[in-house]
């Protein structure tokens, strides 16, 4: 049977990318014969630590003990058959971990799901930026035997540096992800937004839409956003959540209206969809900017709308709010594409396909 090591950055079940990328395949793969040990980096402690402002001293003892946890890692890849590593080995410049991966005799998966060479640190972290040399991400990719890439824009950075890439889309569990509409379509309708601290710009592209939406419709809306309960404008009143798991099917369920402005750049293009296709599960009615995979998840109309310039999204809100069979028609279409493209369900023989192939390369 064949034993996997999985190196990433989180526990199970704190990371979305790791979810949406591999957690959730873990139990389709273990049934079809392979063996999975894990080495993350941050426990919950170190975590909340991590991420936070301040505390350098304690962020430096956490940065040399995942280094030495990683150096220790390389101790026992020839004990493995894949070395399966999602986005990076370590928060640090230096790709000495898949080098060393490279040359254990092991297999090596390489996953990622964004634009990863470029420098986007959380914010508790900037003053890190500079050891992170984001760019090391070219060396893993050269140094694996597969690479799977969650959209063509970034399989084509990968392609250059290992012909043995492969797409598989970032994905929904629709077992799990499922429409609730007890939640919604109350007298008063939700435009929700769902992210992390470090994406709330991506919100904030849209605020003076809702501002003028607001005026325009009154009590009849509200706004929500899930991943920061801090988050306040001083124009609207927002309600503002943490992500909870055993809460995120019900929260996003809350939605009449899903969001997920983006801004045209290389970190956007590289972008999966993912806030989208959660809402889309859940028959919300979502509307995305006309960026990157977006276009390749969105009939304009059919399952979704797609916002090409700033301008449109007033035009495209308003007609949603004032239509509740056009949102009930995208949500149910929108979960359609989900479950036909984008679902555990419609890729998992696809992941397998990739773990034996990687066995064989």
């Amino acid at each position: 049977m064949p034993s996997v090591l999985i190196l990433c950055a989180h526990r199970p079940g704190r990371s979305p990318s790791q979810r949406y990328r591999f957690e959730q395949y873990i139990p389709f793969l273990e049934k079809n014969g392979f063996i999975f040990s894990w080495s993350y980096l941050l426990n919950e402690k170190a975590d909340r630590v991590f991420y936070s402002r301040g505390n350098t001293i304690a962020k430096f003892l956490i940065l040399a003990k995942t280094f030495l946890q990683r150096f220790n890692d390389t101790r026992h890849f020839k004990k493995f058959d894949i070395v399966f590593i999602q986005r990076e080995t370590m928060f640090l410049g230096t790709s000495f971990v898949e080098k060393k991966a490279a040359l254990s005799g092991a297999k090596v998966i390489f996953d990622f799901d964004d634009s990863i060479w470029l420098a986007d640190t959380s914010p508790g972290n900037r003053k890190w930026q500079w050891l992170k040399k984001p760019e090391k991400i070219f060396e893993a990719v050269k140094h694996a035997n597969l690479v799977i890439a969650g959209n063509t824009y970034l399989a084509n950075k990968s392609i250059p540096f290992n012909k043995n890439t492969i797409i598989i889309p970032t994905t929904i569990d629709t077992d799990f992800h499922i429409p609730k509409y007890n939640l919604r379509n109350k007298e008063t309708l939700t435009l929700g937004w769902s992210g992390s601290i470090s994406t709330i710009k991506h919100f904030e592209l849209i605020v003076p839409v809702l501002i003028q939406l607001k005026e325009k419709y009154g009590n009849r809306i509200n706004f929500k956003i899930i991943g920061d309960k801090n988050y306040k404008n001083d124009h609207l009143n927002i309600e503002a959540l943490d992500w909870v798991e055993a809460a995120e099917v019900d929260q996003l369920n809350s939605f009449d209206i899903g969001l997920m402005p983006l801004p045209d750049d290389e970190w956007s293009k590289g972008k999966c969809g993912l806030k989208g296709l959660s809402y889309m599960a859940c028959e919300v009615s979502t509307v995305m900017s006309n960026v990157g995979v977006n276009s390749e998840i969105i009939k304009n109309g059919i399952n979704g709308f797609l916002i090409n310039h700033p301008s449109e999204w007033l035009k495209v809100l308003s007609n949603l709010i004032e239509n509740s069979q056009l949102r009930k028609d995208l949500g149910r279409e929108g979960r359609k594409t989900v479950i036909e493209k984008y679902s555990v369900e419609a890729n998992k023989n696809n992941y397998l396909k990739a773990f034996n192939t990687a066995l064989h390369v």
